[in-house]
């Protein structure tokens, strides 16, 4: 057995005598027909498998994982066929291979057709088996490791395609070493300077650093034993891409940060999550809007901890976090900590089907990725970043960031997605147009005879909600007279309207309209989406009247539009409305709002 390999025994020695003899045959199988033959980079050809074999070994992988390592690539490059692999190591590394080779060397050139078929051969590859795009992970782990070696036009590709891809990638599999080490590699390639300026002030401050961390660490320690609760604790300074994301997020140099370090609570328990998140707030205050506790509300990759922002010695800013060792290991090897083993020889793989990027990836993997929009689409929903909204039963529902309540409404069904016509958010309502928050309760008003427009189809973020409505806009080409009507209005937030034919000057009519105010009231609501009516274009003192629309708001017309009696069901859906001039009665709260909304 090569030494090599002896070491590699040693330093993971969760492998049976089975799966050694398996993995030492597949060694010299390559070992030999690679024999005295280097890379371009100069070192000998099993070096770059064995350091992807190191990082999947790190994450406990199974025999047959550890042996596609050493056969990983294209088949044509390495002068094999699927039946000799099947013959050799059976149909299970096979498949491995088979399904490496698929995504080995694609070229995934930013916002082309070619990178929307790569992302999706690499959707359908994990929804097949997860360890696929695991391993391809670690090699481009090892790949970003040694970019020094390839040729500088080459290198701020591989890492920008590195920071768009598979960084996200490893994030949403909850592989957050992997995540980490490779954002931080794209940034040294990327944006050399910041990096280097980055690096500089964390290793100037490495004593003063250590020195703060160890004395906030002792008094943790000690009023955890206080309280009978056992406990490990680690610091860290954060890592460079995380910095450069708050130097950009707040504008400010490198030098201006001082929430640059970290510390990890280990304990055993939730309770004792909890209880230590108190003892830390005795210890010292915490800052107002940074605590998250993602035990009660876990990320979408299994991620659970409660984090806190405190104000430390000196007024120096430090993050806390609290943990189990359980959700510790989930946290930095992600979907790979559910790969459960049964006792004995026999490794049986437990399916992470229940995770819920899987589900999102079969979901996706259906539709066809044909276009740039679709592929910046998929981007977001798997790639981006999440929040988490709840339904008036309180279940917790994921989304992309920046999702509306349409996208919420096909998230819960297709068929309420296709009926919404309101919704609201924390009980007030929403335009069907707004950026969901987190923590956010959503409630999803219905009509049944509502259904799909193109303004919804462009006020939605997910693929999914973009795919239902589009294809319900295409079966029915057919429009009623109020979808022709409604094509012709204007966009929300038109202030400046005016009506055609008037003597009033546009100065005039800007002032005048600047000041009205609407008066609209449904029960105890005042809270509404308003539109105004291109055909007539309303604007005080005239008199006016509004019909309730089906899933676009209110919409505002003069009463003597002759619009008003080619609209179906005009006297079920005519609201009564009316301009109040005289501002100053009002209360500032009762003002009209940009974005239409009134009082």
């Amino acid at each position: 057995m090569n030494d090599a390999l002896k070491q590699f025994f040693v330093d993971y020695s969760y492998f049976s005598s089975e799966d050694q003899v398996l993995i030492n045959k597949a060694w010299e199988f390559m070992s030999e027909k690679k024999r005295n033959l280097c890379r371009t980079c100069g070192e000998d050809f099993m070096d770059h498998p064995l350091r992807v074999a190191r990082t999947l070994a790190a994450l406990k992988l199974d025999a047959d994982s550890i042996i596609c390592a050493f056969l990983h690539g294209s088949l044509e490059e390495l002068e094999l066929t699927a039946e000799e692999i099947t013959s050799q190591f059976g149909e299970g590394v096979s498949n491995l291979v088979q399904g490496t080779a698929r995504i080995s060397g694609l070229n995934l050139k930013n916002k082309t057709v070619q990178q929307a078929e790569t992302i999706r051969k690499m959707f359908f590859a994990m929804v097949d088996d997860i360890r696929i795009i695991l391993i391809r992970l670690a090699d481009r782990l090892d790949k970003m490791r040694s970019l020094k070696n390839f040729p500088p036009e080459m290198q701020k590709h591989i890492a920008q395609e590195t920071i768009d891809i598979w960084a996200p990638l490893a994030n949403r599999l909850g592989i957050s070493f992997i995540k980490d080490e490779l954002e931080d590699l794209s940034l040294k390639f990327l944006n050399r300077e910041v990096f280097d300026q980055i690096k500089s002030l964390v290793s100037a401050k490495k004593v003063e650093r250590s020195s703060f961390l160890k004395q906030a660490e002792t008094e943790i320690v000690r009023v955890a034993k206080e309280a009978g609760i056992e406990i490990s604790v680690h610091s860290r300074a954060k890592h460079f891409w995380s910095i450069y994301q708050k130097m950009k997020k707040r504008s400010k140099g490198v030098d201006e940060l001082y929430d640059l370090l970290a510390l990890r609570i280990l304990c055993n328990s939730v309770t004792e999550c909890y209880t230590l998140l108190g003892l830390v707030h005795t210890i010292w205050k915490p800052l107002d809007g940074r605590f998250k506790d993602y035990i009660a509300m876990p990320k979408s990759n299994g991620y659970q901890s409660l984090h806190t922002s405190v104000l430390c010695y000196e007024g120096k800013q430090l993050e806390i976090q609290i943990r189990t060792h359980e959700m510790h290991n989930i946290a930095e090897n992600g979907v790979a900590s559910h790969w459960l083993y049964k006792k004995g020889s026999s490794r049986k793989v437990v399916s992470a089907e229940t995770l819920s990027v899987i589900n999102q990836l079969r979901e996706l993997s259906k539709n066809p990725f044909s276009d740039e929009d679709l592929l910046a689409r998929i981007k977001s929903d798997i790639l981006g970043d999440s929040i988490f909204v709840f339904t008036p039963k309180g279940d917790i529902k994921e989304l992309p960031a920046g999702s509306t309540p349409i996208d919420f409404a096909y998230h819960i069904h297709s068929a309420v997605g296709e009926k919404i016509v309101g919704a609201k958010a924390d009980g007030s309502i929403i335009p069907l147009s707004y950026s969901l928050k987190n923590t956010q309760v959503v409630e999803i008003m219905t009509h049944p005879q509502a259904h799909p427009t193109w303004n919804q189809y462009n006020n939605v973020r997910t693929a999914k909600a973009r795919q239902k409505i589009r294809a319900w806009l295409q079966a029915n080409t057919t429009f009623s007279e109020t979808e022709k009507l409604e094509k012709t209005e204007a966009k929300p937030g038109l202030r400046h309207a005016h009506h055609k034919g008037s003597a009033e000057t546009k100065q005039e009519q800007k002032r005048e309209f600047d000041t009205a105010v609407l008066r609209i009231r449904i029960g105890d609501s005042t809270n509404f989406m308003i539109k105004f009516a291109q055909c007539c274009r309303p604007v005080p003192p005239v008199p006016i009247t509004g019909y309730v629309s089906r899933g676009r708001g209110i919409i505002i017309h003069r009463k003597d539009c002759t619009n008003l009696a080619r609209i179906p069901e005009i006297e079920n859906r005519n609201i009564g409305v009316e301009w109040e001039n005289d501002s100053s009665k009002e209360k500032p709260s009762t003002k009209k709002k940009k974005g239409g909304s009134s009082s």
